[in-house]
């Protein structure tokens, strides 16, 4: 079940913080061989000192360390991303003012424009905003 709090500063103050009690999950052999991986692998070797937990070891991410529903899933300024693929879905978006849009990926430059364009005139923040040359 998820609450929702519709105080974008309060969830920007609360997943501030969450990110301070979060460690860096690392990939440890990131340091062993030049062509490793950076991003978190699970350690799977019968000896790796990372995965029997050692405590000079990082930290392996657990459900402990999950986020409240509260704020998971939300953007670091603390509003709900919503994507928009057209005119029809920003304006239904528009009722909500603790949204962030996301422009999507298959939308051209010329329909994007138009949506920036409404966007502002709705008081709406884009994330992803495109710099088009008319």
């Amino acid at each position: 079940m998820t609450y929702i709090i519709n105080d974008v500063k309060k969830n920007a103050a609360i997943l501030k913080k969450m990110k301070k009690k979060k460690p860096r999950f690392i990939n440890l052999a990131r340091y062993w061989r030049k062509g490793a991986v950076k991003s978190w692998r699970r350690p799977r070797g019968i000896d790796n000192k990372q995965r029997l937990k050692l405590k000079s070891r990082p930290k392996n991410p657990v459900i402990g360390y999950k986020n409240p529903d509260i704020i998971r899933g939300l953007h670091p300024s603390g509003r709900r991303p919503v994507i928009v693929h057209n005119l029809k879905e920003l304006r239904d978006v528009a009722r909500d003012k603790n949204v962030i849009v996301y422009i999507a990926g298959s939308v051209g430059n010329k329909k994007a424009s138009e949506i920036q364009k409404e966007a502002e005139k709705l008081g709406l923040v884009i994330a992803n905003r495109r710099v088009i040359e008319e």
